[in-house]
């Protein structure tokens, strides 16, 4: 008898919970019909929050205020995302705009962020490398110029793609060519780059002197002129790549290679003493030094006139005594620098590779003229490789 009156209980009690689903089910779905489109894309976490309610038998928050908490979340949301500091999220918003019932409804739905890759020296764990000056490069490399005496060594045999610097090289074979520097170039689909996709300001059709070209090249990193360069090159591109990694072999360049003009690939690439045999032959030309360090220049290329700002910051600081530069980005070299530069009158060629962040380079070099200005503690080692075969 107690057992089939415990059943019955049971029967109904399942009966009752089944019933207050079904209407807590109701519920949600009436409120969400109630509620505008927005509230469901402004942040995820109010949907889950409204679907654990379901499941615990719990009846959901009004119409209104469910819009309100969302909107809220919504304020926050671009709150966080407006701070230039913040980390990138790993997703972004989207706006998207479609029409029902004759209305138009304007949303913000979420879409996939791919993060940047790492760049090599992140890859091969070159960025754990540790400094006393804390610096953001994995690669840090400075050289007293007339002794070539190392005064600061952070990873300077690794063997690192070097994006821009690149184009110091290019520099030095047009002038070695001889060609005439009032020749007009012009610019064609050949010069694009078809690796990185990255666009320019040079237009195709585009036409320049060949000293035009070399200016904005060195001065503003334009990469269809440094493409250019090569192409007008007697024998043409191939022969061009070929005397870039001659002049290479010819300076002792041994970790160093080349496989085009610009420095879009991840294929050039060099170790900082390499480099600093590249900017120290670099310097002897007088139009290198004197394009490199330009603040800004204009150029008319048949079509418009063209006004180029140099993407070296400390070329337009006047403390600085820069004599020679050159920037480089890539994904796969992170942000780069190379310097000749008066510290004290003396003269030291400073080279930072595979920076994160984009003014970082900058700041690094910084934190080194101003360890050199206290009088740093000489010879500084504090590379991981400096007595190994390198990466």
């Amino acid at each position: 008898m107690k057992t089939d009156m415990f059943s019955s209980l049971k029967v109904i009690h399942g009966a009752a919970r089944s019933t207050a689903l079904s209407v807590a089910a109701s519920m949600v779905l009436a409120a969400a019909l109630a509620t505008p489109v927005s509230t469901f894309a402004a942040t995820p976490a109010a949907a889950a929050k409204t679907s654990k309610h379901a499941k615990a038998g719990k009846k959901p928050a009004a119409a209104a205020k469910v819009s309100g908490k969302a909107a809220k979340a919504g304020q926050v949301a671009k709150s966080a995302a407006a701070e230039d500091d913040a980390p990138r999220a790993s997703v972004k918003r989207k706006r998207v705009t479609y029409t029902s019932n004759g209305r138009h409804h304007s949303v913000m739905r979420r879409v996939a962020y791919e993060p940047r890759q790492p760049s090599v020296g992140q890859a091969f764990g070159l960025h754990e490398t540790p400094d006393a000056l804390m610096l953001r490069s994995s690669v840090a490399y400075v050289v007293d110029q007339n002794t070539g005496e190392p005064l600061f060594d952070k990873n300077s045999r690794a063997v690192v793609p070097i994006a821009s610097i690149t184009k110091l090289m290019t520099a030095m074979v047009v002038l070695d060519s001889k060609e005439p520097m009032s020749d007009q170039l012009e610019v064609t689909d050949e010069d694009r780059d078809y690796e990185k996709n990255t666009g320019s300001r040079l237009s195709v059709g585009s036409v320049l002197s060949r000293e035009d070209m070399l200016h904005i090249a060195l001065m503003a990193s334009e990469n269809r002129a440094a493409a250019a360069l090569s192409r007008y090159y007697p024998g043409g591109r191939p022969a061009f790549l070929a005397a870039m990694n001659a002049k290479a072999r010819q300076l002792g360049m041994t970790d160093t290679h080349f496989e085009n003009p610009t420095g879009l690939t991840s294929q050039n690439v060099s170790s900082a003493r390499d480099l600093v045999k590249m900017v120290n032959a670099a310097y002897q030309y007088p139009l290198i030094r004197k394009f490199s360090t330009d603040h800004s220049y204009e150029v008319y290329t048949g079509k418009r006139t063209l006004a180029y700002n140099s993407t070296n910051a400390l070329v337009r600081n006047p403390t600085w005594d820069i004599g020679l530069q050159k920037t480089g980005f890539i994904n796969e070299a992170g942000e780069c620098l190379v310097m000749q530069a008066n510290i004290h009158g003396r003269p030291m060629v400073m080279v930072l590779l595979d920076s994160s962040g984009k003014y970082s380079r900058f700041a690094d070099a910084t934190r080194l003229r101003t360890w050199l200005d206290n009088g740093g503690d000489q010879p500084r080692i504090t590379s991981a490789d400096a007595s190994g075969p390198g990466t």
